[in-house]
């Protein structure tokens, strides 16, 4: 099993952030480029992989009492992860967790981990745009 994880603190309370985060219609616009999520019957959700061409069965939770969003795939359970938010003081602190079951093939360490870092970095601009229109 392989597990990452990257967090990033953001001058956004966490109510802003986790709505931005876990609206499931905007996804793409945080995720890494090549991965599309597309609602179905939620908890479910399609996955389209630019780089491979496949698409997945997905499912995906969302417990926003807990700022928290779990995803994962569906049928063979190869692949998981979450978002959580927490606030810190007048900012929000976003830790994003991916865990790779035995048998998938995650990207190179050095491919996820910039990955990541690029996620967050769009997410931190969708709530600062967010929250710049909205104040």
């Amino acid at each position: 099993m392989a597990e990452y994880e990257r967090s990033r603190t953001m001058p956004a309370a966490p109510e802003a952030v986790f709505d931005q985060a876990c609206d499931l219609d905007r996804l793409d616009s945080w995720l890494p480029r090549d991965l599309h999520v597309h609602p179905d019957d939620p908890p479910a959700v399609s996955v389209h992989e630019d780089t491979t061409g496949q698409d997945a069965a997905g499912l995906v939770r969302v417990q926003k009492d807990q700022m928290r969003m779990e995803w994962g795939t569906r049928s063979d359970g190869r692949y998981a992860g979450w978002l959580q938010v927490a606030g810190i003081g007048r900012a929000s602190q976003v830790t994003v967790h991916l865990s790779f079951f035995e048998g998938s093939h995650p990207p190179e360490d050095r491919t996820l981990d910039d990955r990541l870092e690029k996620s967050l970095d769009r997410l931190a601009e969708q709530v600062r745009l967010h929250t710049d229109t909205a104040g």
